[in-house]
């Protein structure tokens, strides 16, 4: 092979993979918000809710992914999303989405990550997950359906 093919196909396979990389992060980043969330129609309770909390200003995904590694949270994402997809095409939708133990586990660490100080102070062995007792801090209780606000927005 010649020389000038050579460094063109070398040039070429780093420019696809750069370009697949970037592509990866948007991905990531893009999925990460309640604007994406909220595009799924059985989501739209869980992202208005979230809106009006406390946690407002965080993206979704930095309490529903775990955060220790990137291929981790690539790996849960695509899992979940997945499953998502495949429930939302396929399957029966719950009326209220409830999260499930692998969210329950990765929320928690999350929740124990952030508030370092505060769990410093509590009795972490009382309860098995901080939303045992702290449900409507990061989401209020969904409304049931004859109340939802899905149809006016």
């Amino acid at each position: 092979m010649e020389s000038g093919k050579k460094w063109f196909l070398i040039s070429l396979a780093l420019a696809l993979l750069f370009i697949g990389y970037a592509g990866a992060g948007y991905s990531m980043r893009a999925s990460d918000t309640a604007p994406f969330c909220g595009s799924c129609h059985v989501m739209y309770e869980a992202v208005r809710s979230h809106q009006a909390s406390i946690h407002a200003n965080v993206a979704c995904n930095e309490c529903h992914a775990p955060q220790d590694s990137l291929e981790s949270k690539m790996m849960f994402k695509t899992k979940a999303g997945m499953s998502d997809l495949f429930v939302n095409t396929f399957g029966t939708v719950p009326d209220v989405v409830s999260a499930k133990q692998a969210t329950k586990d990765v929320v928690n660490s999350n929740c124990m990550g952030c508030h370092t100080m505060t769990v410093l102070n509590i009795n972490t062995q009382s309860k098995a997950y901080c939303t045992d007792c702290h449900r409507q801090v990061p989401h209020l209780r969904s409304n049931p359906i004859a109340l939802r606000r899905v149809a006016d927005e």
